[in-house]
C-alpha cells in the first residue's frame, strides 16, 4: 500500500522578513505550505519537518537564534508532526530521517521547502531518496529568486514529479 508522507524542508525564520536570509516569495510559500498541511492531516499524511541547524560561524540558521526556529505558522499547522534536524544541504545525511520514514511505512515522499535549489534539491536527489516515490510540490517551495527557483524545478523536473498542492490534494 502507499503511504506518503509531506516532509518540509527548512521553513524557518531566517528565510523570511527580518531574518538573516529572506528569500523570494516567502508569504505566498507559507501559505500554501499551510495549506499543503493541513490537506496531509486530512488524509492522515504524516507531515515530517525538517530544522537546518548550522555550525556557530554561520550567517543564518545559528544555534540558539530566532532564525534558526521553524517558522510559528508552520509549527501551528502541524504541531505534533516530528522534526528531523540537519546540517547539511541533504535532508538524509547524517539525520534520522530514514528511521522516522520507516517508522510510518512511508513509500512516497511529498517534498516542499526552502531553498529550492540547494536544501530541496539535494534531498530529492539524495542516494537514500532513491527507494521512494518523489514529487517536489511545486508551489511550496521557494528560493533566493524567481529565475533560480524555476531554473532548479527544471532540473529536478527529469528524476522526480513536479505538481502543485492542488494536484496532490484534490
Amino acid at each position: 500500500m502507499d503511504q506518503k508522507a509531506l516532509v518540509v524542508i527548512d521553513v524557518q525564520n531566517d528565510y523570511f522578513p527580518k531574518g538573516n536570509y529572506p528569500l523570494w516569495d516567502t508569504q505566498e510559500t507559507l501559505r500554501n505550505t499551510i495549506l499543503a498541511i493541513k490537506c496531509a492531516h486530512k488524509k492522515n499524511i504524516p507531515v515530517i519537518h525538517i530544522q537546518h541547524i548550522a555550525s556557530v560561524s554561520a550567517p543564518f540558521f545559528s544555534p540558539g537564534t530566532e532564525g534558526v526556529k521553524i517558522h510559528p505558522e508552520i509549527l501551528a499547522a502541524a504541531p505534533n508532526s516530528d522534526v528531523v534536524t540537519k546540517s547539511f544541504a541533504d535532508s538524509f545525511e547524517q539525520t534520522d530521517l530514514e528511521e522516522v520514514l520507516d517508522k510510518y511505512k512511508i513509500t512516497t515522499l511529498l517534498i516542499c521547502g526552502m531553498m529550492t535549489h540547494n536544501c530541496v534539491t539535494h534531498t530529492v536527489i539524495s542516494k537514500a531518496a532513491e527507494k521512494y516515490e518523489v514529487s517536489v510540490v511545486t508551489d511550496c517551495c521557494t528560493t533566493v529568486d524567481e529565475m533560480l527557483h524555476n531554473l532548479a524545478l527544471n532540473a529536478l523536473s527529469v528524476r522526480v514529479s513536479l505538481v502543485t498542492t492542488a494536484q496532490v490534494f484534490y
